[in-house]
């Protein structure tokens, strides 16, 4: 008796299940594959449409419970829906703040997801960014890497205690009595190394600008420059990739997106 899962005549054999929709450590799954955008969206839906699917009859449920014991309390039916619609609201916006482009197994930082909900915007308008991605031979890592219209940019997202003051003192990044420059330093290493891979792997030279984004503290200013990083307040990222002044067009956007993609792997 012939197999029940032997493949018919004719019939191609699928393909592997992927534990992840986002891109292995070496990029080569995405690379010269048509249809991108298609192909991620089709396999993160099929990998996660039961999780969905269990994850909203939860939030529903709970919605319904909760409309169901205002109105009982109040004894009137209508404030019930409300304040069950109201929940479930709620649970949407939560669910869609914490949502991450970062791996499943990496847990963002509350800094990295404000970032990266800033960066979801520059997207729809043709900037293409890779979240967590890691510098070779070292334990350093780009938590965002951006590349647009106007330039490539490396952006590190930090939360700093809001009770001590940042300020700049002769060339010097203090926060409180702390000095930051030893962070400073590192952010701008990690960028003049991606600068370099990108640049040999694409066989001309590029420039990547490092930064640092810091939520918490308040600042005397959108974004300063000191010792060769950006320091950016926090909620002003889309406004500083804005400050750019290379202009690049549509294919070198592409072709410096997929070097990045090739020499800077994911972190694991």
């Amino acid at each position: 008796m012939e197999s029940a899962t032997r493949v018919k005549e004719g019939e191609q054999s699928p393909g592997p299940t992927y534990a992840s929709p986002f891109v292995t450590s070496d990029g080569s799954r995405f690379r010269n594959s048509p249809g991108l955008k298609d192909v991620a969206s089709r396999t993160y839906g099929s990998l996660l449409a039961g999780e969905s699917t269990r994850r909203w009859a939860i939030r529903g449920g709970a919605a319904v419970v909760i409309g169901l014991a205002a109105g009982f309390l109040v004894s009137e039916w209508r404030i019930g829906v409300t304040i069950g619609a109201a929940a479930l609201i709620g649970m949407i916006v939560h669910h869609m703040r914490r949502q991450s482009e970062v791996p499943r197994w990496r847990t963002p930082s509350a800094a990295q997801r404000k970032t990266e909900a800033q960066l979801r915007v520059m997207q729809k308008v043709g900037y293409r960014v890779l979240h967590a991605r890691g510098i070779p031979g070292g334990n350093g890592q780009i938590d965002h890497f951006i590349v647009g219209r106007r330039g490539a940019f490396a952006i590190d997202s930090e939360s700093w205690d809001k009770r001590l003051p940042l300020r700049n003192k002769l060339e010097k990044l203090y926060h409180g009595r702390f000095s930051k420059n030893e962070r400073i330093d590192e952010a701008l290493e990690e960028a003049l190394v991606a600068q370099r891979l990108i640049s040999e792997e694409l066989g001309r030279e590029i420039r990547v600008r490092a930064s640092l984004a810091i939520y918490g503290p308040g600042m005397p200013w959108d974004s300063h420059r000191l010792r060769g990083v950006d320091i950016i307040q926090g909620n002003k990222v889309r406004k500083w990739l804005r400050t750019g002044k290379d202009r690049l067009t549509e294919t070198e956007i592409e072709e410096i997106y997929e070097a990045a993609l090739k020499v800077l792997p994911q972190r694991y």
